[in-house]
């Protein structure tokens, strides 16, 4: 059944957490997409790369898996949503202090262990300023502010470079970070009044209940569908890399994430709000179709201009997948599950890509670059099919 929509203010409790959101990625995208090539100039390389990420998303995935289990049982979510918010954005400028790639995964690792915290808590917390029925537009006006903010972070990388070392590009990160805590701290309402009602009831001397809803059979064929995906999503950076390995400069790094980030934010909200009408496992499918061409392309490396278009359409692939399959989540099962189904996605989901950036790395030592993007391709294929198949499975289904 359908939620009543929620009242005007929660819609605009939605729009905080996207402006959040876009000062947040500002000042990841200025440090990320030229993170290769800081740690190339202090002697690392995609081994590295793939050992730092790897390690960093595991550990955003498990943080996820524990907010996820906590969120449904805690009535006060906006501290934990600040907190996480306000720990990235403190380390993230320490990476110009960095001389060794430990110094860069400890750092990482801060940052992603913060964003596990956060997310989980904040996608219920939107789950519970809309109704049903918008949950693919609210995901997707968040997903478009993030991914503008992705679209500044490299321009204003790409423009400090040019008069500017690395090392100062990362200090001035600290500018939008210092914007995103303000915003969360001043702009982010609680949502959720039943569970607060909830709480105060459960403050009388009575047994503490043991039921928890189930989750159906359509959630868990969706995790089996996006794990496998996952196992060939190796992290970003190896596109990046790529790129370099090609002949893109790495001064251009920071342009490849503008493009890619260009076509991220104009197409995430209205996928989102048309995963609202139409099937948003047959959108999801798509995604991964094209993460396959992209990956294809990358593998064969015709041109320089191909990479270009590649990166391109690689912002589409994640318009379809990211809102879409947070929304698809959420409305397969019970809001009082819906911490716990997304935290159990986040971590599947994380804990493959873990595999896949180690594995990537390996075999790209191994046997260069076009085994492991052919790779990936195959198994974002593979896993489209099942997104299909998994129409014919109801809903209500029972998890065998």
């Amino acid at each position: 059944m359908a939620e009543p929509e929620s009242p005007k203010g929660d819609v605009r409790n939605v729009r905080a957490f996207g402006l959040t959101s876009l000062f947040n990625d500002t000042a990841s995208e200025m440090a990320y997409w030229v993170l290769p090539a800081f740690l190339a100039s202090i002697g690392a390389g995609p081994a590295q790369l793939g050992i730092i990420e790897g390690i960093a998303e595991s550990v955003a995935s498990a943080a996820q898996l524990f907010s996820g289990f906590l969120s449904d049982r805690i009535v006060h979510r906006k501290p934990v949503v600040v907190g996480g918010y306000f720990v990235a954005n403190a380390v993230k400028p320490l990476l110009a202090l960095a001389t060794s790639w430990w110094h860069v995964l400890g750092i990482r690792f801060a940052d992603r262990l913060s964003k596990g915290i956060r997310s989980t808590p904040r996608d219920v917390m939107v789950a519970e300023s809309v109704g049903t029925s918008r949950l693919g537009s609210a995901y997707g006006l968040i997903q478009a502010m993030d991914s503008a903010g992705a679209v500044l972070g490299p321009l204003a990388a790409l423009i400090l470079l040019g008069h500017y070392g690395l090392r100062t590009v990362f200090w001035l990160a600290a500018v939008p970070g210092f914007l995103c805590v303000a915003v969360a701290v001043l702009g982010i309402r609680e949502t959720g009044t039943e569970r607060k009602t909830a709480a105060v009831s459960d403050a009388l001397p009575q047994a503490a209940p043991t039921w928890r809803p189930k989750l159906p059979g359509l959630f868990y064929f969706v995790l089996v569908a996006v794990s496998l995906f996952s196992l060939g999503n190796s992290s970003d950076m190896f596109l990046v890399l790529r790129a370099q390995s090609i002949g893109i400069p790495v001064a251009h790094a920071p342009l490849l994430g503008l493009v890619f980030n260009i076509m991220y934010t104009i197409f995430s909200w209205p996928a989102g709000r048309l995963s609202d009408r139409f099937s948003r496992r047959a959108m999801a499918a798509g995604g991964y179709t094209v993460f396959a061409a992209v990956y294809f392309v990358f593998a064969i490396a015709p041109s320089v201009l191909a990479i270009w278009l590649a990166m391109a359409c690689y912002g589409l692939f994640y318009a379809l997948t990211n809102p879409v399959l947070k929304a698809l989540v959420v409305e397969t099962v019970a809001p009082e599950a819906r911490g716990r189904a997304l935290g159990i996605y986040f971590f599947a989901s994380s804990v493959a890509v873990l595999i896949a950036s180690l594995i990537t790395g390996e075999l790209w030592k191994q046997y260069g670059a076009r085994l492991p993007f052919f790779l990936s391709g195959g198994i974002a294929l593979t896993a489209a099919v099942l997104l299909l198949l998994s129409r014919w499975l109801r809903p209500g289904a029972k998890p065998a």
